[in-house]
C-alpha cells in the first residue's frame, strides 16, 4: 500500500498528542503522520474475511476477547493501525473503549495490497 506523509516536518506531532487525538486513516511513525490511503475492494474483502474467521474461532473455542479492524495501537516509538487485531478479555477489561491502545495488540494481521511488493 502506498503511503504518504501528511504532516509538515516543521510541525512534528508528539506521539502523546497523536494518541489523544489520532486523525482518521493515519499512523504515527518517527514524528510524522503517515496516511493510510483507502483500500481496494480486494483488500477490504480479505480484511473482512480474516476478521470474521478470527471472530468465529474466538467464539467457537471460547477464547473470548475482541477482534478489531483498523484500531490504532502504540508500538515501540510508533502508532500503527493493523488491518485486523485481537485482544484478550483481560486487556479488553483493562483498556475498555480506547482511542489508541497504549501497547501493541497480542495478535495482528496486515493485508498486503497490490501496490505492496508482497503481491
Amino acid at each position: 500500500m502506498v503511503t504518504s506523509i501528511v504532516s509538515d516536518p516543521s510541525e512534528i506531532l508528539s506521539l502523546e498528542d497523536y494518541m489523544l487525538h489520532p486523525p482518521d486513516n493515519t499512523e504515527w511513525v518517527d514524528g510524522q503522520l503517515i496516511e493510510k490511503p483507502g483500500m481496494t475492494a480486494k483488500h477490504s474483502r480479505v480484511q473482512a474475511r480474516l476478521a470474521r474467521y478470527w471472530g468465529n474461532y474466538k467464539d467457537d473455542s471460547s477464547q473470548r476477547g475482541d477482534v478489531y479492524t483498523e484500531a490504532a495501537c502504540r508500538t515501540v516509538g510508533r502508532s500503527r493501525r493493523p488491518d485486523v487485531s485481537y485482544l484478550t478479555p483481560e486487556l479488553v477489561a483493562q483498556f475498555g473503549d480506547f482511542t489508541v491502545l497504549p501497547q501493541s495488540f497480542l495478535l495482528v494481521a496486515e493485508v498486503a495490497s497490490p501496490e505492496d511488493s508482497a503481491e
